[in-house]
């Protein structure tokens, strides 16, 4: 199993989550594919894509902007398709827009619903 991080502007997230869900890959039954998406909000120091998107940090001394962190677990053979499709969706017109991150996932355990007796 692998873990997807992608860091992307804000304005690209509803897009990047829509082509994921989009894709078929996510599980809607117990089946092995896509789980626990989260998205948090984050503050980044790359290059705003406009001025409205930057803001100044006083506890960083810092020009800022709000991006998103995206991370959801996957099997291995799913990497590759799903890194491509962030990447293509996620983009913004600039040099680096962001980043996506795939590390090895060594045990993942499934927090049961059901009280032990």
């Amino acid at each position: 199993m692998k873990e997807i991080k992608a860091y992307v502007h804000n304005n690209r997230i509803a897009d990047v989550i829509n082509a994921v869900e989009d894709s078929g890959l996510i599980a809607r039954t117990s089946a092995p594919e896509i789980r626990n998406i989260n998205v948090t909000s984050v503050h980044s120091l790359l290059k705003p894509v406009d001025s409205t998107e930057q803001q100044y940090s006083v506890a960083l001394a810092e020009a800022i902007i709000a991006e998103v962190r995206l991370e959801l677990i996957c099997e291995d053979s799913q990497v590759d398709q799903l890194v491509a499709l962030i990447e293509k969706t996620a983009r913004t017109g600039q040099a680096v827009a962001g980043w996506i991150i795939v590390t090895d996932i060594v045990q993942a355990v499934v927090v049961s619903g059901m009280r032990a007796r």
